[in-house]
């Protein structure tokens, strides 16, 4: 199986479907080589434009602690402190409760929610020795609201916000905050996912999943940019919101105030 990076573009309208699950090995590690060729170029690009920044990158697998550990580690040792952390590690799986395969709610809890408190587990004794840091989680409109089959990833965004909650007391007058972000869709690969497999089981196109999947929970039938999310975090991140402690950021179209 061959990959580009117009693979894992979602809004690349001839792009192939993905299925992790129905790759062998060999088609694993042709993904995951492309992606790391991706990191090298924009590493490279970031380099080649001068913009003043040391980039680094690690392989760590989300749902291995100690992995997760060295990851944090690593990032201290090479630029000499961790000023912000934000947790976006993230996977999906739906199926009605009492079809969920145990194995994938393990997956998910682990790196969904599990991995947020290991790498603030690992970071925050270094911001709390430079007494000042921001922790940033990515959480989701599913840490707020419910929706069907969604039982592992709703449990875990819920937990994201609980855990920011906690975090944030214990930092208040360390210098540190701990505050999350709740999108509604984006237009992500593991969503387009979604609307591709809507479309094949209500037999229509992936144009029409699309709209439905906005007009049923997003009044202003508009996907949020991750453009918008960056720009959420750069402001949790800035100085404006040094009092602003265990709380979210709603960006979702109106979702959650029907």
């Amino acid at each position: 199986m061959a990959f580009d990076l117009d693979d894992l573009d979602p809004r690349n309208a001839k792009k192939k479907p993905l299925n992790l699950d129905d790759m062998n090995i060999e088609d694993l590690q042709e993904y995951v080589a492309v992606l790391r060729a991706e990191i090298e170029r924009v590493k490279a690009k970031i380099k080649a434009k001068k913009c003043g920044v040391t980039v680094a990158y690690h392989g760590a697998d989300m749902s291995k602690p100690p992995q997760i550990a060295d990851m944090v580690a690593k990032a201290n040792a090479t630029f000499g402190r961790v000023d912000i952390l934000v947790n976006n590690a993230g996977i999906q799986f739906t199926a009605p409760v009492e079809k969920f395969p145990p194995e994938k709610w393990d997956a998910i809890i682990a790196i969904n929610m599990s991995a947020t408190f290991h790498a603030i587990q690992a970071a925050l004794p270094l911001m709390k020795a430079k007494k000042w840091g921001r922790i940033i989680n990515i959480a989701s409109t599913h840490g707020l609201v419910a929706s069907e089959h969604k039982v592992a990833y709703v449990t875990a965004k819920h937990g994201i916000l609980g855990l920011t909650k906690v975090v944030g007391l214990e930092c208040s007058d360390t210098g540190v905050t701990c505050n999350a972000i709740c999108p509604g869709w984006v237009l992500t690969p593991l969503v387009q996912k979604q609307i591709e497999d809507r479309a094949k089981a209500e037999g229509i196109t992936v144009e029409k999943a699309n709209f439905d999947l906005l007009a049923e929970k997003q009044p202003q039938r508009q996907f949020t940019k991750p453009e918008q999310i960056a720009g959420l975090a750069l402001f949790l991140a800035s100085d404006t919101a040094s009092n602003m402690q265990g709380t979210q950021l709603v960006s979702d179209g109106g979702w959650v105030a029907q």
